[in-house]
């Protein structure tokens, strides 16, 4: 038993301790960014439940500057309500609404704390399943918004006030089934990518509404999921469903990495410039996949573990390419301008891109 189970809240003849599914990746996690619509910093940060692991863990990575400040923390997992690890914390001040993140200061680079508040209503994002050679690889459920931070980010020792007209950013929730913990063995899925091809998620922020873009498009032109929706402040206006979108990205030659697209919407007559304004290679620190000894839902041990790290961008973005990159970026239609986050990732070969292999960059120009 744990706290939870007094609530009406469960979904199967379980404790809410025991997930419904007994598939090791079922996780349950919150991702975060704030930005003050400029190049001057970008922090990413989440939280994740790992209750078939046993683990629960949570990350700060705040590019500044040359450098990528990272707090860290792991810890095996006992009560689910309790949404806190080492000095990282959330809580829950209004559902769908308003949350506060608390990075508690340590002997490491990088403290907080913050209060988000929704920019538009709570939505729920297109359900994502991936099966390769019959095993089910991505079965998830997300949520996202965009919104406004308040509160004080300190970095290296330097406070940085936020402000809702320079603490923009965006959220999600997601759950369900995707690789996290100790890699698992190959077997028939030698070679085999869990995410092939290339993948998009651009929520853009504007004064008075959001464009929510997903597209995973694989190397033969197949998209698994998609997402082109405008969504607007005002609850009481409905979602626009903005049809098919098209891509034009810009890849900085010689690498994986966008720095600047076009997207279209055609059938709502909407094409979109998208630039960005500073990456974060959240695929290196954070969990995100690329390091050996620090993945989402890992086992550290028996004991609570606080880790901070202070990356060089210039040491890390080489590697860091082949994993997701996250961008605060201007995006802009007509005289409608917003910023939000430009994620991308290229995954094997993608030959629309000039990405022959899974190893190779853009050509020039």
């Amino acid at each position: 038993l744990s706290s939870w189970d007094d609530f009406p809240v469960h979904q199967a003849p379980e404790f809410i301790a025991r997930p419904g599914t007994s598939d090791r990746n079922f996780y349950d996690r919150y991702y975060f960014n704030m930005h003050p619509s400029t190049d001057e910093w970008f922090a990413v940060f989440g939280f994740g439940q790992y209750p078939n692991l046993g683990v629960v863990d949570a990350f700060i990575d705040v590019r500044l500057g040359g450098a990528q400040h990272i707090v860290r923390a792991s810890a095996p997992l006992t009560d689910r309500s309790v949404l806190r690890v080492g000095p990282i914390s959330i809580e829950v001040l209004e559902p769908l609404r308003r949350l506060r993140v608390v990075v508690e200061p340590t002997e490491h680079s990088v403290a907080m704390d913050v209060t988000w508040d929704g920019h538009i209503p709570a939505l729920a994002e297109p359900r994502q399943f991936l099966r390769s050679k019959r095993k089910v690889v991505f079965d998830t459920q997300r949520l996202a918004q965009t919104g406004r931070w308040a509160g004080i980010l300190s970095v290296d020792g330097t406070e940085h006030v936020v402000s809702p007209d320079r603490g923009w950013g965006t959220r999600d929730r997601s759950w369900g089934i995707r690789p996290v913990g100790e890699p698992e063995g190959d077997g028939i899925r030698q070679g085999e990518l869990v995410l092939a091809g290339m993948w998009n998620y651009f929520p853009m922020q504007f004064e008075d509404h959001a464009i929510m873009y997903i597209c995973h498009e694989q190397d033969d032109g197949q998209r698994p999921l998609v997402q082109g929706e405008r969504i607007w402040a005002d609850p009481r206006r409905e979602v626009e469903d903005l049809g098919p979108s098209e891509h034009a990205h810009h890849l900085i030659p010689g690498t994986r990495v966008i720095d600047r697209s076009m997207v279209r919407f055609p059938q709502a007559d909407l094409e979109i410039a998208c630039t960005s304004l500073l990456p974060n290679y959240v695929s290196i620190g954070t969990g995100y996949g690329i390091d050996a000894d620090w993945r989402h839902g890992m086992y550290q041990g028996p004991d609570e573990v606080v880790q901070g790290l202070v990356l060089k961008v210039d040491e890390v973005k080489g590697l860091a390419q082949y994993g997701i990159v996250d961008h605060v970026a201007r995006f802009s239609y007509g005289d409608v301008v917003g910023f939000g986050l430009l994620e991308h990732g290229f995954f094997g070969p993608y030959h629309r891109y000039g990405l022959t292999d899974g190893g190779v960059g853009a050509p020039a120009d």
